[in-house]
């Protein structure tokens, strides 16, 4: 059954990956604003700081 468990982790991560990609693009064409974005970003992963260092959206 440890498969099943792998499964379900693997399926989160790359929920979180693919919702990551989503709220990168809006900011850049510019459909959400950063601070709601990078408010989203982090309520959804742990690595957030780092993504929100790396796109420049706080200083």
């Amino acid at each position: 059954m440890a498969g099943t468990e792998r499964r379900r982790e693997i399926r989160r991560r790359r929920q979180r990956v693919a919702k990551t990609r989503q709220l990168v693009q809006r900011v850049k064409i510019g459909t959400m604003d950063k601070t709601t974005a990078a408010a989203k970003l982090r309520r959804l992963t742990l690595g957030a700081d780092v993504i929100i260092a790396r796109e420049g959206w706080e200083a």
